[in-house]
């Protein structure tokens, strides 16, 4: 066992044990970076609102600003409206994108289609696309079809915009217990650009069919303080998704790491 320790913490050929330490010493100085406003934001959600504003811990942790986003008043947004509208356009977009793009990624793994790189590229392309160079067209016809207000645009878009990038990670497996992993990875991902999507969902949908990134702006006040309360309905916005990949992170890596190694 002792023999088996001292080969492994053994260095590799060309390797530099101040380089492994530097790379380490980086690798937490970038985690710490990117974990600063994570960190930062939960704690000011637990701060009432004058500590927030002057970066202090007078009056010590509360939960009241949790219960503040969670009970609106007459005329504005409600968590509950906004969440179940976030959920019903995400569970239906990602749905019908997964019962697509599954048949879609399959016919052209068996059977490629001539120039399949271009085929791809334009799956992928698509992904380019100013997001504010569309927005006229859409709001013309969805103005001309009565979806403006209406779930329905969303999830449209949602699955147009979700669909390339779900046929692109389904192209690299072809048999379903095989492919599980990047389905899983596919679907969390479709998820999670759903569930954060403000610009067409601020455009399209600015009374019935508001979904939880309009809730958290609707948090904004102009009038006195709202730091800490918009820190807590940012943390309650991103819990589902952070649960969702939480609970799936094994599949996910798994998935997004398929075919990178033949």
């Amino acid at each position: 066992m002792i023999g088996r320790a001292r080969r492994g913490s053994r260095l590799g050929v060309g390797e530099s044990r101040a380089a492994i330490i530097a790379l380490g010493g980086a690798a937490w100085v970038v985690g710490m970076l990117w974990i600063f406003p994570v960190g930062w934001t939960l704690l000011t959600s637990f701060k009432t609102e004058q500590d927030a504003s002057a970066q202090t811990l007078h009056n010590g942790l509360t939960f009241a600003r949790y219960s503040d986003v969670s009970h609106s008043t007459t005329g504005t947004l409600s968590l509950s409206a906004a969440f179940t509208n976030s959920l019903v356009v995400v569970v239906v977009s990602t749905v019908i994108v997964m019962l697509l793009a599954l048949p879609a990624a399959y016919a052209l793994a068996i059977r490629p289609v001539p120039k399949w790189r271009d085929v791809l590229f334009f799956f992928i392309s698509t992904k380019f696309l100013p997001i504010v160079a569309s927005i006229f067209p859409i709001y013309v016809y969805a103005e001309k079809w009565n979806l403006i207000g209406t779930r329905t645009i969303l999830i449209a878009l949602y699955i147009a915009i979700n669909l390339p990038l779900a046929i692109f990670n389904q192209l690299r497996s072809v048999i379903l217990p095989i492919a599980a992993p990047g389905i899983a990875a596919t679907a969390l991902l479709c998820v999670i650009f759903a569930w954060n999507e403000y610009f067409y969902a601020i455009q399209l949908n600015f009374a019935g069919a508001s979904t939880m990134p309009q809730w958290v702006i609707g948090n904004v006040s102009t009038r006195g303080n709202f730091l800490a309360k918009l820190s807590a309905a940012s943390i309650i916005a991103c819990l589902p998704v952070v649960l969702a990949g939480w609970a799936a992170q094994k599949r996910m890596i798994r998935g997004l790491s398929m075919g990178a190694i033949k």
